[in-house]
């Protein structure tokens, strides 16, 4: 096989789980605190095939920059709009850390038998992949640039009418394509350069070993 083939094997999986678990918590979260929409949808599940959009699935294994397809939310049937779109916001990059944080510590403690046998290097890999495409993930979504959830959470805990106007300044997300299309025009990647050091370092926390072994 070829290294880009495995190098596929060993990726795909986890971009299918990390961002279906993702778009998977949005969907519960705003199911729970009263909004029908995403359940009426059939985006209350686990099911990758409910979450993955095709093209933001395929960039991602390709250049390393996608998306999956976005829960509806109306805030009309929350009790709490302003509190309760900021939880259904930080539902999914919550997930990514917990996932990361429940594998990599299974990690942690199964690396020495893992690593003892081809198999076991390959399914070592396969979750160290896991781990840390979760990780990077959740801080990518965090960034506070629409319409990453990092906006959404930032609007909401902004005192008003400041949150107000953050919220309604769509503009603001022309900032992230701009980021994005000067990092493939040029080579320099300022969101990696954002979110892969802290990424980096809590991998290293939770399996206990350097990325790469």
């Amino acid at each position: 096989m070829s290294p880009e083939f495995i190098e596929f094997l060993l990726w795909f999986p986890a971009i299918v789980v990390a961002l279906s678990l993702h778009e998977f918590a949005h969907a519960a979260v705003a199911d729970a605190l009263g909004d029908p929409t995403p359940r009426a949808l059939g985006r209350v599940t686990l099911n990758p095939l409910s979450h993955l959009d095709v093209v933001g699935t395929v960039l991602l294994v390709l250049v390393h920059f996608g998306w999956g397809r976005p829960v509806p939310v109306d805030p009309r049937f929350l009790r709490h709009p302003r509190r309760d779109l900021v939880l259904i916001a930080a539902a999914g990059p919550a997930i990514n850390v917990a996932t990361a944080i429940v594998v990599g510590l299974a990690l942690r403690i199964l690396a020495p038998t893992l690593l003892a046998s081809t198999l076991g290097t390959f399914v070592f890999l396969s979750l160290q992949a896991l781990v840390l495409l979760s990780l990077l993930l959740a801080f990518f979504n965090l960034i506070p640039l629409p319409p990453l959830d990092g906006s959404k959470v930032l609007g909401g805990l902004l005192p008003e009418p400041l949150g107000s106007r953050y919220r309604n300044a769509g503009w603001l997300g022309w900032g992230l394509l701009v980021i994005i299309l000067f990092g493939s025009f040029t080579g320099t990647y300022l969101i990696t350069g954002l979110i892969y050091p802290p990424s980096r370092w809590l991998y290293g926390l939770l399996v206990g070993l350097p990325l790469g072994n």
